[in-house]
């Protein structure tokens, strides 16, 4: 009896240690994208009066857990029946991620106005609706760099148990939920920090020093954020076709490979973008027709 325990025990404690070495590989493979990840939601996490920032990431948070509850067992079950709609799904998501990231450049080149961008925060700031607006859009594109992150960590542990793979990928995904948007509530909690520093101090000495730098400092983070979620954007959805069409992994094998994914994205986000474009002009002839 006592021996059949112990056997139990050891047979957890080698499961483990494989545990321990499938996620450290698996979470070195998604590295790349999980700091895309990172630059993506911190970017889209912010915009909002200080009150409602850490209530909305919250709200981005849990649907980003329902995202992976969704899609962690989907993945393992396509792996097992019909792999190759994983690569449908992932191609289609690369659509939508390049789309979204050359809309923000066009609308930045051809769309922005002073006015347009203070009537913009205010909306932002000021107006509910919006705010779901945007919350569900971050939900949105997490859900597709999601379902990259789990594929990738899928594809390290594809020759290990079943049983390994779902507690590898599990992991991972946790760790991705937990890890980026616990960062992303530091970064837009720094001003708060930073007055905080300020006003123990009496803005005198170091602390105040340290936390007139966080105040300063903010702005420029979602700046350099918003630049580098917008390139991560296109480079992920380049890369998911680059990875994932034949044709294009096969096309221009002398150019650099980053090259080739930010060339892949910014196509096929401007053809995205004007084929939204042309959609939504044909749906305002037929209402004007009505």
């Amino acid at each position: 009896m006592a021996s059949g325990f112990f056997a139990v025990l050891d047979d957890i404690g080698a499961l483990m240690d494989d545990v321990a070495v499938s996620a450290k590989l698996a979470a070195k493979k998604t590295a790349g994208i999980l700091g895309d990840d990172l630059a993506v939601n911190a970017e889209k996490s912010t915009g909002f009066l200080s009150s409602r920032e850490l209530p909305v990431l919250w709200a981005i948070t849990k649907g980003s857990l329902v995202n992976k509850l969704i899609i962690v067992p989907i993945a393992l079950l396509l792996n097992v029946f019909f792999p190759v709609a994983i690569k449908i799904i992932l191609v289609l998501g690369g659509i939508y991620l390049a789309y979204e990231g050359v809309e923000k450049i066009v609308e930045y080149l051809f769309h922005r106005s002073a006015d347009h961008h203070q009537e913009t925060t205010e909306v932002l700031q000021e107006d509910k609706d919006a705010e779901k607006i945007k919350v569900r859009s971050a939900i949105t594109t997490d859900f597709i760099l999601s379902i990259e992150i789990v594929i990738i960590a899928l594809g390290s542990v594809l020759e290990e148990s079943i049983t390994l793979q779902i507690v590898t990928v599990s992991i991972i995904a946790l760790l991705a939920t937990i890890g980026v948007y616990g960062i992303v509530a530091i970064i837009v909690r720094m001003d708060d920090a930073g007055y905080r520093l300020i006003k123990r101090s009496n803005g005198k000495g170091a602390l105040s020093v340290l936390g007139k730098l966080l105040v300063w400092s903010l702005p420029i983070v979602i700046k350099v954020l918003s630049v580098v979620g917008t390139i991560a954007l296109i480079l992920v959805s380049g890369g998911i076709f680059v990875h994932n069409i034949d044709f294009m992994h096969h096309l221009l094998p002398g150019i650099p490979s980053i090259i080739k994914e930010f060339g892949a994205g910014l196509v096929a986000g401007l053809l995205a973008v004007a084929f939204a474009m042309a959609v939504k002009k044909i749906l305002k002839l037929f209402k004007r027709k009505a």
